[in-house]
């Protein structure tokens, strides 16, 4: 897409700070990071989230974002890794441009929600409604 900014970035387009790159990805340097290392896995090609990317691409992302987490783990000695995939704005998407998250931790806790109890009917009518969808 000619005016998303994360084709422009996964392309070559702007200038960034490239951690890894290869024919399918880039992995850039969070411009607003979370913590020190937080890094962006950005596919060259447009697909607007999760439900978009091919099922091969999507699990070649993961692939590149564990051997970036251990890359990152190895050279910034943090203490563990979130890996983060977001879609839709009610997940926290403000980039409609399909990407992962991998961001070093070093003790501080900042990814929480509230816990609430497992409602069973819920859960048992999503499984029955899910049955023939896989």
């Amino acid at each position: 897409m000619e005016d998303c900014i994360f084709c422009k970035l996964a392309n070559g387009v702007f200038e960034t700070n490239t951690l890894f790159e290869d024919e399918n990805f880039r992995v850039i340097f969070d411009a607003s990071p979370a913590t020190v290392g937080h890094v962006l896995i950005i596919p060259k090609e447009h697909y607007a989230n999760v439900f978009e990317i091919p099922e091969d691409l999507a699990g070649k992302a993961y692939i590149l974002a564990k051997k970036v987490a251990a890359v990152l783990k190895e050279v910034t000695g943090c203490n563990g890794v979130n890996i983060l995939q977001n879609n839709g704005e009610a997940a926290g998407q403000t980039v409609f441009h399909f990407h992962m998250h991998v961001v070093p931790r070093y003790d501080e806790k900042i990814i929480t929600w509230v816990q609430k109890e497992a409602e069973q009917n819920k859960i048992d009518e999503i499984i029955e409604k899910a049955k023939d969808l896989f």
